[in-house]
């Protein structure tokens, strides 16, 4: 399974003023094979030690001290298998269930900087939350789920991923590119962006007529296992309101028919509770573990766009598409058939979501004044860029025309099944497979 973060690894164990690397991402997106793929092509030896599986045999190893050669000369003992600081990788695997560790890559940083250290973990998120890092002791990259492009790749159609990249450059695809790409992307909307998933679909599409329907089985089996977690690691967080919360996002989600998916909503969320302020610590639990995304709602088009949004005044969607249409159960063959009533639109929207999210890497904006809403706000330099999610053939764009009228933006974009098309000076459609690389069209426009 190729993922594009590789490249970043690469360029971190190249980097001369290279730092512990700290790899976030919530459960099952594929840190660990990811990173010890590239400790096996690019090192000499790798060193995996699973602070959830060896927390026993390792805790001792950092409780003695913290002193990094102390450490390698420990954990050498532990495996039987000398550590080389110039030629080995050191991967801590799930080191948020031991805090000390994760304290410990300040000091690799500083006394032991020719060694390679990765740490990775599912709820590091959580715990980070908690547990402060010396500024500029380590560096971090997040891996999520794999996106449209991602999925792609991994199709092993060399001339169909050539041509969708001709599209980025030239923002033009022919049509019979065009049908096949729509009709993967409806196969990605199923199997989502799990890699599990994505490879079981892969490699049995052509040999399973049940395909989908063991993806399902998958998804379903993760989303149990997502929900023991909320009971094992939540902590101070009450783990039944997680698990109502993490639910209630896909309720409201499908309760929005042809209109733009509205702020999220807290009432009778849990039973008893009213407010933002009483769901609060659910929702930055889930938000931190990165299984749900939060778009913050601008009530002006302005920057800095922080500025204009309200703490408690956002949209929620989860993280990966397959695991949306796994919790709503929408039959796989709907999907393909696009035949999913009125699921359709915020389905969509939760796709461009996760799209977004893993190109930008930052905090996601939607804008909403008076009637007028626009789903996701993006920044190139100093310009504002609006970009309405249309989920069909339909582009009918009344709220982008507000916008438009009052803000005057340079380029307005449209999401939608349609090929690339300019509808005036402004205005331009562009197909919804594209959404993960908008900001480099943008970049190139």
């Amino acid at each position: 399974m190729k993922r594009l973060l590789f490249e970043q690894l690469v360029q971190w164990k190249n980097s001369k003023h290279r730092k512990p690397l700290v790899l976030r991402g919530a459960r099952q997106v594929g840190k660990t094979w990811l990173l010890t793929e590239f400790g096996k092509t690019h090192f000499k030896n790798v060193h995996h030690f699973d602070f959830e599986r060896d927390k026993n045999t390792l805790q001792p190893v950092f409780q003695e001290n913290l002193s990094p050669k102390t450490i390698i000369r420990n954990l050498a003992l532990v495996t039987d298998q000398m550590i080389d600081p110039s030629n080995d990788l050191v991967i801590f695997d799930e080191i948020q269930n031991l805090p000390e560790a994760l304290t410990s890559l300040k000091y690799f940083q500083e006394e032991l900087p020719e060694l390679a250290v990765c740490a990775a973990g599912s709820l590091l998120g959580i715990l980070l939350s908690d547990v402060s890092f010396p500024v500029g002791k380590v560096e971090f990259l997040t891996l999520r789920p794999m996106n449209f492009e991602e999925f792609l790749i991994n199709y092993n159609n060399p001339l169909l991923y050539e041509a969708f990249l001709e599209g980025v450059n030239n923002w033009q695809v022919p049509e019979v590119v065009h049908q096949k790409l729509l009709y993967l992307l409806k196969q990605f909307y199923i199997t989502g962006g799990m890699p599990e998933m994505v490879k079981h679909f892969l490699e049995e599409k052509d040999q399973s007529p049940a395909v989908f329907q063991i993806t399902r089985k998958k998804q379903n089996d993760l989303l149990n296992a997502l929900k023991a977690d909320f009971s094992k690691h939540s902590g101070k967080v009450n783990a039944l309101h997680i698990t109502s919360v993490y639910e209630n996002v896909s309720i409201q989600l499908s309760q929005y028919t042809d209109d733009s998916v509205k702020r999220f909503r807290f009432k009778d969320v849990i039973k008893g509770k009213k407010g933002y302020v009483e769901l609060q610590g659910p929702i930055s639990w889930l938000e931190n573990a990165q299984l749900v995304i939060k778009v913050l709602i601008d009530n002006r088009a302005a920057l800095p766009l922080r500025s204009f949004c309200k703490e408690n005044f956002f949209k929620l969607y989860l993280n990966d598409i397959g695991l949306l249409g796994a919790q709503l159960d929408i039959p796989p063959s709907a999907i393909l058939l696009s035949n999913y009533g009125t699921t359709k639109g915020f389905f969509v929207e939760n796709f461009v979501a996760t799209e977004l999210q893993t190109a930008i890497e930052g905090q996601l904006f939607a804008w909403n004044e008076r009637t007028s809403e626009i789903e996701f706000l993006l920044t190139r330099e100093d310009q504002i860029i609006p970009v309405e999610v249309k989920s069909g053939l339909r582009t009918k764009t009344k709220s982008l025309q507000q916008f438009i009228l009052k803000y005057n933006p340079s380029i307005a974009i449209v999401l939608s099944e349609k090929p690339f098309f300019e509808k005036d000076r402004i205005k331009k459609n562009v197909p919804l497979y594209y959404a993960g690389k908008l900001l480099e069209m943008l970049r190139t426009d």
